[in-house]
Formats: C-alpha cells, structure tokens, sequence
C-alpha cells in the first residue's frame, strides 16, 4: 500500500494530461533556504513523466514568523525561491508560475485558482504535498476549485512525499494542528459554498488577510514546520 492510499489519496497511474503540478509552500530557513520537506515536494513534481506543462509553486509566506530578507535586504517569498529551484534544476522560466499572495493552504488554493488556473484556463492540476499536510490539502482544493461551479469541472489529483527533514516534537505538534485545523475546513466548507463567498470572508474575517483582525502567531513546536 503506498503512502497516498493510507491517507485516502492516490496519484494517478500516469501524469499524462496533466495541465500542471501545483505545490504548497512549507516555509523558508533564516537565510530563505528551502527546508528539505518543501525540496521533496518540489523533487518529486520534477520527476512527473510526462513533465506537466506547468508548474505552479504556491504560497507568499505565513503570518507565524517574519519572512527571510535576502541579501539586499528584500523578503523572500517561499513561491519564489521554490520556482528559483525548479528553475536551477532545469524547469524553463516560463513553465513556472509563481503564486505570490497566500500566507496560508485556504489562500494556497484560492489564490493558484484566481491568479492562475481561471486566466489559463488549467483544469487537469495535480497536487503535491507532505504526507503530514495532505488529507487537509486535498479537503481545501476540493472545496476551493469546485466553488460556483466552474463551465468546465476540475479534475484535480493528489499526491503525498515522505515527511523528512522535521524533528520529531515538530511533527507531531504539526499533525495534531493539522487534525484540529481539518474540522475547520469542514465546517467552512458548510458555509461557504461561492467564490464570493470565500473572497468576503478571506478579508473581513481571516485573520491572515482581513485587516481588522490580528493574524495568529505560533509559538508551539509546530512553528518549525512552517
């Protein structure tokens, strides 16, 4: 039984028709090095065969820790230096397309959908992620990309990496997060049932992106997991 099977995913037999491989971002290093969790979700998208036309790294940073400044003193955004990866391993620039916006999973899907996939009109996506991060991935970008019923259907896949690279503290303090921030989805997804919808409530009550309220800030072991 294979990893995506025990979380009650599985990846295609074949990434033929695939349109392109989104990847969450999983956070930055000091210095805006990738943590080697977020190098296998990328690793494993470069070895899709075929190679997907596109591939779209996800996510601006976190609302739990300031980003990395590089050495000009400029933030790193974590979709940025994901698609500078890709780039070093030989993906051409113009397959990559960074998402910019997102400070969490919710906006991970929301953004990739309005930045990108609509104006290209992707609908064939595959999605990879750690294992620890999968089964609220997969609830997210169901609920998000099958919003106001698009003309043409997404058909989206998924696909989960080892969990390396994380202490053991870490990772367990992160899965039990990801349990508790699951129900949330549940019951969000309940709620919020257009893309409007989830655009009113991103800003007037996500704390990551609504002005009037103060983004959460982790001071848990699972903050080294973002």
């Amino acid at each position: 039984m294979s990893m995506n099977e025990r979380d009650g995913e599985s990846k295609p037999a074949s990434t033929a028709g695939i349109e392109a491989v989104l990847i969450p971002g999983g956070g930055l290093g000091l210095g805006g090095e990738l943590p080697s969790w977020v190098q296998a979700r990328l690793d494993r998208a470069i070895a899709l065969t075929p190679p997907p036309p596109y591939f779209i790294p996800l996510s601006a940073g976190t609302t739990h820790k300031p980003p990395p400044l590089d050495a000009d003193g400029f933030p790193v955004l974590e979709s940025v230096a994901a698609g500078r990866y890709l780039a070093a391993q030989g993906i051409a620039g113009a397959q990559i397309l960074p998402e910019t916006i997102s400070l969490d999973t919710i906006g991970n899907a929301y953004f990739a959908r309005v930045q990108h996939t609509e104006p290209l009109g992707l609908r064939r996506l595959h999605v990879i992620t750690s294992a620890f991060h999968l089964p609220r991935t997969a609830a997210i970008f169901r609920w998000i990309f099958a919003l106001s019923s698009p003309a043409v259907p997404y058909s989206l896949t998924f696909e989960a990496v080892p969990d390396v690279g994380m202490a053991a503290d870490v990772l367990a303090g992160r899965r039990e997060r990801e349990r508790h921030s699951l129900m949330r989805v549940n019951e969000l997804r309940a709620r919020l049932t257009t893309l409007p919808e989830v655009h009113r409530w991103l800003y007037a009550e996500h704390a990551a992106y609504a002005i009037a309220h103060q983004p959460e800030r982790l001071s848990s072991a699972a903050l080294g997991s973002y």
